[in-house]
C-alpha cells in the first residue's frame, strides 16, 4: 500500500495529469480542500494550438505559466504529484520548466 501525497497550505501539491491530447497542471491546499491555481493547455489564457498542445514544448509553456501563478500568490515549494505516470517526456518536460522559473520541490 502506497502512501498517498497530501499538499499544505505552507507547501501545496502541485497535480499534473496528461491525456493523449491535453495536460493539466492544478496547486492544491489539501489541509482546506482548495483549488488555488489551475492551468492546462486548453485554458482561455494560453490557448495553444492542436498540434503543440499534444507535445513536451506545449507543456513547458504550462509549467512555465503555473510557476510564474506560484510566484505571484507567493508560493515557491510545492509536493510534485504525477499521478500513476512516469516521471518521463511531457512530464519531466513541465516539472523542468516550473524549477527553472522557481518553483522548488
Amino acid at each position: 500500500m502506497k502512501a498517498k501525497i497530501k499538499g499544505t497550505t505552507t507547501r501545496p501539491r502541485l497535480y499534473i495529469f496528461r491525456s493523449n491530447k491535453h495536460i493539466y497542471a492544478q496547486v492544491i491546499d489539501d489541509s482546506q480542500a482548495k483549488i488555488l491555481i489551475s492551468k492546462s493547455s486548453i485554458s482561455n489564457d494560453i490557448q495553444l494550438a492542436n498540434q503543440l498542445s499534444a507535445t513536451c514544448g506545449g507543456a513547458t509553456i504550462i509549467g512555465k505559466s503555473i510557476a510564474e501563478a506560484c510566484l505571484k500568490k507567493g508560493i515557491t515549494q510545492v509536493v510534485f504529484d504525477k499521478g500513476k505516470k512516469l516521471y518521463h517526456g511531457r512530464i519531466k518536460a513541465l516539472a523542468d520548466a516550473a524549477r527553472k522559473e522557481g518553483i522548488n520541490f
